[in-house]
């Protein structure tokens, strides 16, 4: 094991020209326009993962996109890993906002990563997390340090809510046993302090639509007269939340879990400038629930947020016209204890409720899943730990996300398994945003990381 930072550094280039590759290809799941694009980089996977070693590669079809799924057995009285991980993409828009191409990669330096960092569409959330356990598995069999067996299970769904994921892991229980479930699609909170994600917020999302007339109107002979679809769906979206930005939909906080203050105050002693907080995202105030701070805002309590809403005419110039019909898909973040089915019948028993008359409103759940905690006395994540004091040459602090892995929930319920999380990307590196991005640091650092998990793993297994 000891010869695998040379490792990484002799084949740098070649691990940074296939992943560049790989981003290359548009596989944007939520877009029916790609769907080629996205079938074959499901092809390009199975291969890389066929090249690194794993002695079966199987592409399993579903009824959307293509799951790859491999392993290596080499013992069956050893350890099995499984490792999760996806190959599908978020939409780029809006294009105008990248400073190069979303699927055109290029290697740019940043004030946190001198050393590069790849700009492209899913350089970090997955392909290039997802990317360094491939090389990582290269690493181990081409030196005959796997010290455990191995099986991978990537998708092509985890954008649009693991549709058939669910059906696949419950249909493959015996193909997927294993003994514990990595997964590299999370973060650390910086270059020098890393960090083991301990917790996943679940997610409801929903579409909503409010309509009105039968058709769009002139604003002059009918306003005032009529009920404005989009000025009811703002004024609805207006009162989700209070005064001290709580959530008003009744019910929601029934089952949330209130951390103890000791809790709270150990997830405080994690560095945390709110300056360079705000400097980084141009803002002069953060924003949340009363009572609670940024860390903790975007962690450990839920929240409900608009993505996205239109309606009406928005081209160039001019149009009065009061519209027909108003849109908008809305995202809750859930913490454990809080059922997201649960959390959706609310949301559309209360929105449905304060429609005012005039109007008609639809809400249309989209996907959701459950929260989730891994303790930190498991041996999985005391194998993690010992990995990035490896590599990084100190403990890693436990974190809570406020990001959302619904498939993870699953995993423990179907394959009674614990998953451990070990991200190498930044809060900066604007997943789901324009310009996103991965260090290049970070993308090597994890290939260098990840198979001391193994060593370790199977040590404190035994």
């Amino acid at each position: 094991m000891k010869n695998i930072k040379s490792y990484v550094q002799e084949n740098k280039q070649r691990f940074l020209d296939e992943l560049i590759e790989l981003l290359k290809i548009p596989s944007i799941s939520a877009d029916s326009a790609y769907k080629e694009h996205t079938i074959n980089t499901a092809d390009v996977v199975a291969k890389s993962l066929k090249d690194a070693g794993c002695d079966v590669v199987e592409i399993c079809e579903t009824e959307g996109y293509p799951i790859i799924y491999a392993h290596k057995i080499i013992d069956k009285d050893l350890p099995t890993v499984l490792v999760y991980g996806h190959y599908d993409v978020q939409p780029p828009d809006p294009l105008n906002l990248w400073t190069s191409p979303p699927f055109e990669p290029v290697i740019k330096t940043t004030d946190l990563h001198p050393e590069g960092a790849i700009f492209a569409r899913g350089a970090c959330d997955d392909k290039g997390q997802m990317y360094m356990h491939v090389k990582a598995m290269e690493f181990m069999t081409k030196n005959n340090t796997l010290p455990c067996n191995v099986k991978f299970m990537i998708e092509g769904e985890e954008e649009v809510g693991s549709v058939n994921l669910g059906k696949f892991v419950k249909q493959n229980q015996d193909k997927l046993s294993n003994d514990v479930i990595l997964i590299s699609d999370t973060g650390m909170i910086a270059q020098d302090t890393p960090s083991i994600t301990t917790g996943l917020r679940g997610l409801s999302y929903v579409e909503v639509e409010v309509t009105g007339p039968n058709r769009d109107l002139h604003s002059g002979l009918y306003g005032g007269a009529v009920a404005n679809p989009i000025n009811v769906l703002t004024k609805m979206i207006a009162s989700l939340h209070d005064d001290n930005n709580h959530i008003t939909i009744p019910g929601f906080y029934d089952n949330v879990e209130e951390l103890s203050l000791d809790e709270r105050a150990q997830m405080a002693k994690a560095p945390f400038s709110l300056d360079k907080y705000k400097a980084a995202l141009d803002i002069d105030a953060v924003y949340g629930e009363e009572g609670y701070t940024t860390n903790e805002r975007n962690s450990i309590r839920p929240t409900l947020d608009v993505n996205g809403i239109w309606g009406g005419y928005t081209g160039e110039g001019a149009k009065t016209v009061i519209a027909s019909q108003a849109f908008a898909k809305i995202s809750m973040r859930l913490v454990p204890n809080q059922d997201w089915e649960n959390i959706t019948d609310l949301f559309k028993n209360h929105f449905e409720s304060i429609a005012p008359k005039g109007v008609k409103v639809k809400v249309t759940p989209h996907h959701g899943g459950q929260g989730y905690v891994t303790p930190i006395d498991s041996v999985g994540y005391q194998a993690a730990s010992k990995a990035y004091q490896e590599t990084f040459g100190k403990t890693p602090i436990p974190q809570r996300s406020g990001g959302s892995i619904p498939i993870v929930a699953l995993f423990e319920q179907e394959l009674k398994s614990k998953t451990i999380l070990m991200g190498f990307g930044l809060d900066s590196d604007a997943i789901h945003s324009p310009n996103e991005h991965f260090g290049v640091w970070n993308y090597l650092k994890g290939i260098e990381t990840i198979p001391y998990f193994y060593k370790y793993f199977t040590e404190m297994y035994k």
